[in-house]
C-alpha cells in the first residue's frame, strides 16, 4: 500500500471543500452586519451620553472583520497558508532525505549480511539454494541424518526470518496507519475550521464573543502544525534507524560472528516506540501555539494512544517471543 497517495488525497480533500467557504460567507455577513450595527451604535451612544468626542478608530473593528468574511478564502486561509507552508515543506523535505538514507543503508546491510552468511559454509546453505543443493549432493547414502537435520536446520531458519519479517511488516504497516490517521484527524479538523471560519469571525463582532476571532486562529494554525510536527517526529525516528543500520553495517564489516538478530529486535522496539508517539503530536502541536479548548480532545487522543499501544506491544511482543522461542526450542532438540 502506497500511503504516500493516501496523504495527497486528504490534501486534495482539503483544496476541494474549500469553496464551501464561500457559501458561509453569506450568512456569516448577516450576522456581522447586525453585530457591526450593535457595536457601532452602542459606543456612539455611550460617548454622546457621557459627552465625550467619538473615538472612530476602535470602530473600525466590524468593517474590517466584515472585510475579511467577505473574502475570507483568500485573505484569511489564503494568507495564513502561504506563511505556514513554507514549515511544510521544510519538514517535509528533512523527512525525504532520511528516508532516502534509510533505504541506502538497508539495502547495504542486507548485502553484508547475505555475503557473511555465505562466507561462512555452516551458513552458507541456509540462504543460497545452490549452495543446499550443493552440499545435499555431496553426502553420501549413509549421511541420511545429516541430510535430514540440514532440512530442518533450513526450514527452521526461514520460519525464524518469516516470523521476525512478519512482525517487522505488521508493525510498519500499524506505523504508517498511525501517520494516517493523525493526517485525516488534520484534515477533518482543518476543514470544518475553514468553512465554519466566516461565522467564527461574524460572532467575534458582537460584544462577548471578541475572543472568537483569535481563538479560531489559534486552533487552525496549530491544527496545522500537526503535519510538520509528524515530519519531524517521522525524520527523528528515520535517524535513529540510520544510525542503527550503521551500526549494524560496521559490526558486519568488522566482526564476522555479529548477531545481527538483535538488532532486529530493536528495530521492532523503536516501531512500537514510534505508533506511540504519533498520537502525542497533538500535544507536541499545543506547546508551540496555545489553543483553548483542545486539551479534552488531546487527553482523549493520549488515552486512547497509550491503550492501543500498549495492546500492540503486548500482543506483538508476547506472539513474536513466543514464535522465536518455539523455533529455538526446536533446533535445540534437533
Amino acid at each position: 500500500m502506497d500511503f504516500s497517495n493516501l496523504h495527497t488525497i486528504l490534501r486534495s480533500l482539503y483544496d476541494e471543500m474549500m469553496p464551501l467557504c464561500e457559501e458561509m460567507s453569506g450568512v456569516a455577513q448577516g450576522i456581522a452586519g447586525l453585530g457591526a450595527l450593535f457595536y457601532v451604535a452602542y459606543r456612539v451612544w455611550q460617548s454622546l451620553a457621557r459627552a465625550e468626542p467619538i473615538d472612530v478608530f476602535p470602530l473600525l473593528r466590524p468593517f474590517v472583520i466584515g472585510f475579511c468574511i467577505m473574502f475570507f478564502p483568500t485573505v484569511v486561509l489564503g494568507t495564513i497558508n502561504t506563511v505556514m507552508s513554507p514549515i511544510v515543506q521544510g519538514t517535509a523535505s528533512m523527512l525525504e532525505g532520511q528516508t532516502l538514507d534509510m533505504q541506502k543503508y538497508r539495502e547495504e546491510k542486507d548485502r553484508l549480511e547475505y555475503e557473511q552468511m555465505m562466507n561462512d559454509p555452516s551458513t552458507a546453505y541456509l540462504v543460497d539454494d545452490a549452495e543446499f543443493d550443493r552440499q545435499i549432493d555431496e553426502l553420501g547414502v549413509t549421511e541420511i541424518g545429516t541430510a535430514a537435520g540440514m532440512y530442518i536446520e533450513r526450514g527452521m531458519y526461514k520460519m525464524k526470518k518469516a516470523i521476525s519479517d512478519a512482525f517487522r511488516e505488521l508493525l510498519e504497516l500499524l506505523f504508517q496507519s498511525a501517520s494516517l490517521a493523525i493526517d485525516t484527524i488534520r484534515t477533518f479538523f482543518l476543514i470544518v475550521l475553514a468553512i465554519l471560519g466566516p461565522i467564527a469571525f461574524a460572532l467575534s463582532v458582537w460584544d462577548g464573543f471578541q475572543s472568537t476571532l483569535t481563538m479560531w486562529i489559534q486552533r487552525y494554525i496549530q491544527t496545522y502544525l500537526w503535519l510538520p510536527v509528524a515530519d519531524l517526529f517521522s525524520t527523528i525516528l528515520a535517524k535513529i534507524q540510520v544510525l542503527m543500520l550503521q551500526n549494524d553495517i560496521s559490526e558486519l564489516t568488522n566482526n564476522p560472528n555479529a548477531d545481527i538478530f538483535e538488532s532486529n529486535t530493536a528495530y521492532i522496539v523503536f516501531m512500537v516506540i514510534g505508533i506511540i508517539g504519533y498520537f502525542t503530536i497533538p500535544t507536541v502541536a499545543g506547546w508551540i501555539i496555545q489553543a483553548g479548548g483542545a486539551g479534552n480532545y488531546s487527553r482523549a487522543i493520549n488515552n486512547t494512544a497509550m491503550k492501543t499501544s500498549t495492546m500492540i506491544g503486548g500482543v506483538s511482543g508476547s506472539a513474536f517471543g513466543n514464535g522465536v522461542g518455539i523455533a529455538g526450542k526446536l533446533i535445540k532438540k534437533l
